[in-house]
């Protein structure tokens, strides 16, 4: 039982933006993968929940990219379980380059009563896993994000064919891909930084259209802002008036 999981890969065409930098959404596919491939390894991947009715389900993930590796680098993606924090089990990341993390991930996951639809306390699964005490990919709780005010509607989008995984809904790396298209291109192309918070917080079907609000948001104070982020962008998911999604993506130097 591998404690942390690792794997090397290149940086590929379809993983770059039109300035030859490493997407984020890209990034999420990347940890997504490694996840899984780790979930399989220590006993906890798909085919043995679903014999138990239960299943992985991603809530919330908070990424730090203090560098944006281009087309052509080879690096270094690793994964741990970090034990549970109340309802989620806590998964760290790391991308590696030149020997130091470049890019930085915590995700909270809930483990689902597939006949209930509801979360089940994860400890009976994640207890048996290794608790890698003491290695932190990024501190504390990954973001939880409350509704903002001043967001303006500015696209719909429908669950297409290429939106959904094979569990039938919308895949995490999904909601990147449509948050990507809301920013200003400038604002990623020229980011050498970036910082992503997303809470998923409903699954969304195939064929449902969903409402998409953004608008730019403050910059945190204090011990959070470290003064290298300039701006930030905060854009909310909406069916029927309710939230499915929130994030919040900042840029910086």
């Amino acid at each position: 039982m591998k404690a942390v999981w690792q794997e090397d890969f290149p940086v590929r065409w379809r993983d770059v933006d039109r300035a030859g930098r490493l997407t984020l959404a890209s990034t999420m596919e990347v940890f997504q993968e490694a996840a899984i491939s780790h979930a399989e390894e220590l006993g906890a991947g798909r085919a043995v929940m679903l014999a138990d009715r239960q299943g992985w389900v991603l809530s919330r993930m908070s990424v730090v990219m203090d560098a944006r590796p281009r087309w052509g680098d080879g690096l270094t993606v690793r994964t741990w379980p970090r034990g549970t924090d109340r309802l989620f089990a806590v998964r760290d990341y790391d991308i590696m380059a030149g020997g130091g993390a470049i890019i930085r991930g915590r995700s909270g996951w809930l483990i689902l009563d597939l006949d209930r639809r509801r979360p089940l306390r994860p400890q009976s699964v994640v207890d048996k896993m290794p608790a890698n005490e003491g290695r932190d990919a990024l501190s504390g709780t990954p973001a939880g994000l409350e509704a903002r005010d001043g967001l303006a509607k500015t696209a719909e989008r429908t669950a297409r064919y290429s939106d959904i995984d094979f569990n039938g809904h919308m895949n995490n790396t999904r909601y990147i891909s449509w948050l990507q298209d809301l920013a200003p291109p400038e604002l990623l192309e020229n980011a050498a930084r970036l910082r992503l918070d997303v809470n998923y917080l409903a699954e969304v079907m195939p064929g449902e259209c969903i409402e998409l609000y953004s608008g730019m948001a403050a910059l945190p104070s204090g011990a959070e802002h470290d003064g290298a982020w300039t701006e930030a962008l905060a854009v909310e998911g909406r069916r029927g008036g309710e939230a499915v999604f929130r994030a919040e993506l900042r840029a910086g130097t």
